[in-house]
This record gives structure tokens, sequence and C-alpha cells, in this order.
């Protein structure tokens, strides 16, 4: 019996755009692994605050990189996928505001995505992946079968983040939401290091004007155009 294809699915956005949520469904339907690229970035932000690598929002980036060889990061493959930092889950810490506050920055760290870019290639070295991120398509597999470019509008996008954050810190305004996203659009879209951009074959999912369920069924159907049957 021949084994079916398994194919490799990068899916790029902004901040808040969907597309871990897309990624999510897509490998649950197609049985993939998932992997948020981006909780990566999370974890190493929360080791610099952790660290007092931090001054006032400045990051200590020679410091930094001399301590990433301390930081061990790899996801649990159980029912629900866990960030584990150096043996510690740190899957709701990565979601604070603070954390949100400063990821940007040690994104841009080259040391930091060098690193990170590695380990991520590594997971999705055998296929059968759905890797969301900003330079999944472009970077880290830029001869994925498939990339998916998604977005939504900055308003959209901050309601998604603000009601995400009620849960566990009620105190959050809308206001700063928005503004923490706006900040985070300019650092992704303008940092030198791997830039968030549009790979020039990636397909674009406006996840603001579609429901989930119909942003899956595009993506499926891009899907079986790739593998060329049904799924």
């Amino acid at each position: 019996m021949v084994q079916a294809k398994k194919i490799t699915i990068a899916i790029d956005g902004y901040a808040s755009s969907g597309k871990s949520t897309l990624g999510k469904d897509l490998a649950k339907a197609l049985g993939y692994i998932f992997i948020d690229s981006g909780a990566m970035y999370r974890g190493v932000a929360l080791f610099a605050l952790e660290q007092g690598l931090l001054d006032s929002g400045n990051l200590n980036v020679s410091e930094l990189v001399a301590k990433l060889p301390e930081i061990s990061l790899y996801f649990t493959m159980d029912a629900t996928q866990v960030l584990m930092l150096n043996g510690r889950d740190v899957s709701l810490e990565i979601r604070s505001s603070k954390v949100s506050e400063v990821v940007s920055a040690v994104a841009a760290v080259r040391e930091v995505r060098e690193k990170l870019v590695d380990l991520q290639r590594a997971m999705g070295s055998e296929g059968g992946v759905v890797m969301d991120g900003r330079d999944i398509g472009t970077v880290v597999f830029p001869k994925a079968e498939l990339k998916l470019f998604v977005t939504a509008d900055l308003d959209t996008r901050s309601q998604r983040r603000f009601e995400e954050m009620q849960k566990n810190q009620p105190s959050s305004t809308f206001q700063e939401v928005k503004n923490n996203l706006s900040q985070r659009d300019s650092y992704d879209t303008q940092r030198s290091i791997s830039p968030l951009s549009k790979a020039e074959d990636a397909i674009l999912i406006d996840t603001g004007s579609i429901s989930r369920e119909e942003q899956l069924k595009v993506a499926l159907e891009l899907v079986e155009t790739v593998l060329g049957h049904e799924v």
C-alpha cells in the first residue's frame, strides 16, 4: 500500500489575524502536526524577562545572545500542544501582556531567529506539518508545498486579542491591545531580519471577511489542489 503524501503547509500573517486558529483547524482536519512558531519566540521573550534582560523596555541583546545555549524549547504533542521552556510548561505565561510587549524586539535578534529557525526546520523535516508564524513561507520553509498569508484589519484583530486577554487579564483595555498590535505590526514588517512579508507564491486569506468554518473550507480545497485528490 502506497502511503499518502504529506506536505508542509506554511501560514504567515499579522498578530491576531487568526493564523493559529486556522493552522490548528487545518492540522486537525488533515491529521498533521501543528507548530506555533510564535509561541517559541514568546518562550524566549519570557526567558529574557525572567533573566532581567529588559530594562525599561530596552533589551540587552548581547546578554540574551550569550544565554541562548541555556534555552531549551520544545512542544509536547499530547491532546493539547504545550510549550516547554527548560522543562516547564509556559503555555499560559507566554500569553501575558508583558510578553506581548517585548516579543517583537526579541524576535528581531538575528541569533534568536537562527536558533529557532533551526529548531522549526527540524520539527517539520518529515512533512505532515502545519506551521504558522511571520517568516515560515519566506525563510523557514521557502519550498513548502502550500503557503498561506492570513490577514484582517487592525480593529478586527484588536477585538479578537482583547476578548482573549479578558479571560486572564481583565484589566486590559481595548485601546491598550490595539496600540500593542499596531506597534508589533511596525516591528514585524520593518525589522531588518526576516521581516513579515507575503511570499510571492502565498495565497491570501482575509479572516475578517469569512467565518472560521469558511476559512478551513478554503484551506482544505487548496490542500486538495496541491495533492491532486480529496482529503
